[in-house]
Formats: structure tokens, sequence, C-alpha cells
């Protein structure tokens, strides 16, 4: 392959590659602004300017510089095999001091304030490229904070007029709401009048910000991000799998951000997912058991509902009656495959079903005009389920007896209409109300166990009501719309009292094998998964909630792969998420 040499890094490269692509690859680096590998490239914030020496077949292959030695943008830059670049030059470092010099002559001071601290690359580049003070006496031009839509504020006196958002406005979503207005030192980002920043992406350009002009409104005075933990996870809303940064603190999320994967979502996210996590601290969340006693709902322990719960299974299939389970798409395959091995040990001859798969809208693809198999594109899916394929999917391989053998939610309700079941596990999960009164009355006659995240109105006619956990407190496996397998990891803690289904699942089994549940004594490692109100050792105080073994979802896996051929896929073909993103603050912090 052809190599460039990047101060002193040799590098291989394939043809057409640009410079600072390269570089960025290899770890060396350019300071960069207006560049972005998702978008056009217009070479225009100056500061990744380098030399570039290339050898000139006119005079035997020697290095000469290239342009007579004039600065090249290495953002536009097509590298050629034998290039060497130096951006550490003097002349290099020259240019940018000089940009980031003017750069900051009109920026405000107020870095203490801004939600982009600590993650704001115009704070990065002046630390290590910059002069260190500023010559500017003059008074300087204020700009003022605008509304730009929805969900994004645009403080105009921080911008550098990178125009990435301008450019992922014309070229994603294809929207064109941004644009540069007026000239010189007065020019600012900006809407077209009557036209707001509310487009499906709109939340893609704060993250495409280098500064902090663009802000979400949500997030926006929410948290210092030096406090956040960043935990990979995978779309919770819909079929496209989209790969996110779930960012916490003590036990709550704060915000969801894009997860670069070039196969499924690009650099990008819709507003929906990255505003989908509002349900995981809800008002209405389930956070303990409750049990039916003389017709009531009280609140209940687990080993009490827990044992309701299979004594009205088997009484219900000791007088001939037939045990269903309705396992929600929402769910991940490992909690699918726990769930339905309880289901087919308490009835080997369970009915097994797939929940309802809500839909919306219909399927995008961006950029504008391109088709869901071009390099590049990014799908918004109207499914919005994120595990569907991969619930029916385990399910058809437990039942081993082809894709008839495991209902569709509709037919699950017709039988049901027909009084085909004595007794239902139901599982939800989802992020609104998903009862629909066609299911209400379907479940109206047989017993109901419901494991579940909220409340809603089937919660009221269930016989026991076991707390289950949303996404980002439970790791697992989804399958999203083009068959892709991947693997996420528990964010935060579950909520109060409840538990994962997993759990759940393997609480039941353990129990219904005449066993007992064990309280648990845990260690800081394998207890603690976010430093959240409560989240301590039960040897230091805290509470623990009896169970069985410990539910984890790799161990599942290997149990489906050894169950199954056709689940073998599950140890093989996964994609496993990066470790977790730890920030650490740029200063040293010493004991005074």
């Amino acid at each position: 392959m052809p190599t460039i040499t990047i101060n002193g890094t040799e590098c291989e490269f394939s043809p057409g590659e640009k410079i600072i692509s390269i570089a960025n690859r290899a770890g060396v680096e350019i300071p960069q602004y207006c560049y972005h590998p998702g978008l056009s490239i217009p070479a225009q914030c100056r500061i990744c300017l380098g030399e570039v020496w290339a050898p000139n077949p006119r005079n035997e292959g020697k290095l000469e510089p290239m342009m007579g030695g004039k600065l090249l943008p290495t953002c536009s830059t097509d590298a050629s095999d034998g290039m060497v670049v130096y951006t550490d030059s003097p002349k290099s470092v020259a240019n940018q001091r000089a940009v980031m010099e003017y750069l900051l002559i009109n920026h405000p001071l107020d870095c203490p304030v801004c939600d982009q601290a600590g993650e704001c690359t115009l704070q990065d580049f002046s630390y290590k490229y910059g002069r260190g003070t500023s010559r500017f006496e003059e008074t300087k031009v204020k700009a003022p904070k605008k509304d730009l839509g929805p969900n994004i504020y645009i403080y105009a006196d921080r911008c550098i007029l990178c125009t990435r958002c301008v450019r992922f406005a014309k070229e994603i979503p294809g929207t064109s709401e941004l644009t540069i207005d007026g000239r010189g030192n007065t020019s600012q980002i900006d809407v077209f009048p009557g036209v707001p920043l509310d487009n499906e992406l709109s939340g893609n350009v704060v993250d495409l910000c280098p500064v902090g002009a663009l802000l979400d409104k949500d997030f926006l005075f929410a948290q210092r991000v030096w406090l956040l933990k960043s935990t990979a996870g995978i779309d919770p809303l819909t079929a496209s799998g989209d790969n996110i940064w779930i960012d916490h603190n003590e036990g709550r999320i704060h915000r969801l951000r894009p997860r670069e994967n070039t196969e499924v979502n690009q650099w990008w996210i819709t507003d929906e997912v990255r505003y989908s996590w509002k349900h995981v601290h809800a008002d209405n969340r389930l956070t303990r058991p409750w049990r039916r006693q003389f017709g009531t709902l009280v609140e209940s322990d687990y080993v009490k509902a827990y044992h309701q719960s299979l004594d009205v299974i088997r009484e219900a299939k000791d007088h001939g009656g037939r045990l269903a389970l309705l396992v929600s798409p929402m769910l991940t395959c490992e909690e699918a495959f726990s769930l339905a091995s309880l289901a087919r040990e308490l009835d080997p001859d369970a009915v097994l079903a797939v929940g309802p798969v809500p839909f919306q809208g219909e399927d995008k693809t961006f950029p504008k005009g391109a088709k869901p198999d071009d390099a590049g594109a990014f799908t918004m899916y109207a499914e919005k389920a994120p595990n569907a394929r991969g619930v029916r999917r385990v399910l058809e391989a437990i039942t081993n007896a082809g894709p008839e053998s495991v209902l569709a939610c509709d037919e699950f309700i017709n039988r049901a209409m027909r009084a085909e079941f004595a007794s239902v596990i139901v599982t939800g999960s989802y992020p609104s109300d998903w009862a629909t009164d066609t299911l209400l009355d379907a479940l109206s006659d047989p017993h109901v166990i419901m494991i579940d995240s909220h409340a809603s109105r089937l919660s009221e006619i269930a016989d026991v009501v076991l707390p289950g956990a949303t996404f980002a407190e439970k790791g697992g496996t989804f399958e999203n719309a083009r068959g892709l397998l991947q693997a996420f990891v528990q964010a935060i803690p579950v909520v109060q009292s409840a538990k994962t289904e997993g759990q759940i699942s393997e609480d039941l089994r353990e129990l219904a094998r005449g066993g007992e549940l064990d309280r648990p004594s845990f260690t800081i490692d394998d207890f603690i998964v976010d430093e959240g109100p409560g989240q301590v050792p039960a040897g230091d105080g805290g509470v623990t909630l009896p169970r069985a073994r410990l539910y984890d979802s790799a161990s599942i896996r290997e149990e489906m792969a050894r169950a199954s051929e056709a689940l073998r896929m599950f140890t093989t073909d996964v994609r496993t998420p990066p470790v977790a993103k730890k920030r650490e603050a740029d200063m040293q912090v010493v004991e005074i």
C-alpha cells in the first residue's frame, strides 16, 4: 500500500484519502475545526495547514515542497505515495498560533459558565497551539443569544464560523434551515426568517459544534461534563440499532449522544432517539412488587409475589389451562431466552408470542435522496421497537418448530379472546402506555403475571405486578432491522427495588425448581454500577434484594449457544461494545 509520513509517523492509506483523515486514523493530532468526515470540506478554518513535501517525478523523485513551500490545508489535500507532511514545523506552528489568536479576538471569556467547557476543542487548542496572551485591546464584537428551534439555542458570540452546522443541515437532512448572515466580523449563524431548525436530526448540530455556540436546551446547565460517565448503548426506541453513548451521573441519565458506527448510523442519531430516555426517570415507574389480595393490589415483597405467580400458573395448569408468554420487543434477546425457558419449564406446551410492535410514520433515509443500502446512508425506521427480530429469533429457536410456532401480537389477542389461555406472563418496558383496549379485553379473563417498568392500565387488572428495568438499567443484545446483533452493557443501577426481567426470570426458575433465594453479599466491584444514591455494598449497611444466581447477559449467551444450534450466533456474531469512557480533568488536583 502507498505510505505517507506525517510528523515523523509513517502511515498507510488508500488512494483518494485526505491527509487529515489519515492522521486522525493513525492518532497523529492535527488541529481542526471545520473538517468532519461526514460532511463536505470547505477548508476555511485554516488551522490544519501544514508543510507538504512530495516526490517530484521531474527531478528524479526527490522530495520538494509543494506549491513552493506554501502551507496547504491538510483537510482538502489528497495524499500521495512518499509524501511527507509537517504540522509541527515552525511555519505551521506560527500559523496555528495566528489562527487561534484571530478566533479568540471576539470570543467571550465565559468558559466557567459554558456547557461545552470540558469537551471544547477551542479550549484544548488554545492551550496546545495558542499564544497564552491576547494582544487585542479594542472592544469585542458582541453577538446575541438566539433561539433556533424547539431544541437548540445559539450563543452567537462563541461561534467560530466553522460552518459544520450549516453544511450538516444542507447535506444530511437536506432542510437547509441554517445560513451565515452578515459579513466580516458581524457574520453570524442564523435561521432563515420563519424557518426554525426543526428537522428529525437537528440535535446533531450540538454534537458537531466544536465550541459552545450551539447548545441543547434539554441539557443546558444540567451537568458538568467532567462529572459524567459515558456507557456504550444501543438505540432503545427504534429498529435502526443506532450506536449511542449514555451519559449519566449518580444513577441518572443526562443525555444520549451518537456513537460513531459507519455500518449503522454513521455519526448521527435522530432527535426521537436522543430524547427517548425521559421515561427512565418518569414518575410512574414501578419500583416494588404488587400482588392481588382479596381482589385488591397491595404492596408485596419479592418472595411472596414470586410464590403467588407460580401458584397461579400451576393452579391454572392443574385445571387444564394453558400458559402463554407475551415477550415485549423492547426486551433483550437474553431476557427473551430466560423468560421462554421459564415458561416451558412451567408448562411444556406454553404458547410463546411477541408483544405489540409500534409503527409511526414511514422509513426515511439520509442524506436526502439516498437509498438504505448506499454507502454513508443513515435510515430512520418507522418501526419503534429495538428488538422485534431478535425476540422472534430466540422464541422460534426454543420452540424448534418454525416461524408459525411463535404468535404475532394480533394472533395472540385473537386466541386469548377465545379463552385458550388460563394464565399469561406479560412483559412491557415500553416508553409509553402500550396496553390497547383490545389487549386489555383479551387479558380480562386469564390470570395475568405482569413484568413491566411503568404502571399502566394493564397493571390494574394483573394478579401480580413485578417491576422491570429500562434499557439503561440492563445489559444484553438487540437485533436491528438489518439483522445485526449488537450487545450493550448496563449504565445505571435499576431504580429502587426493581429488577431486570432477566433476573426476575432467574428467580422464578430457581423457586419453580424447589430452590430458595439468597440475600447475597456484594463487593463494590460487582454491585455498584454508577455512584448513585444508595448504591453501596451490603456489608456497609446497604439493602440487597433476595435473588437466585446473578443474571449476566454474557453467561446467558453461552447458555443460548449450548441450548440451540440456531442460537450459536450469539457467541460468534454479536458486536460487543467499547469500554465505557472515563472523563478526567486536564488540570492536576493537589491537596492544600
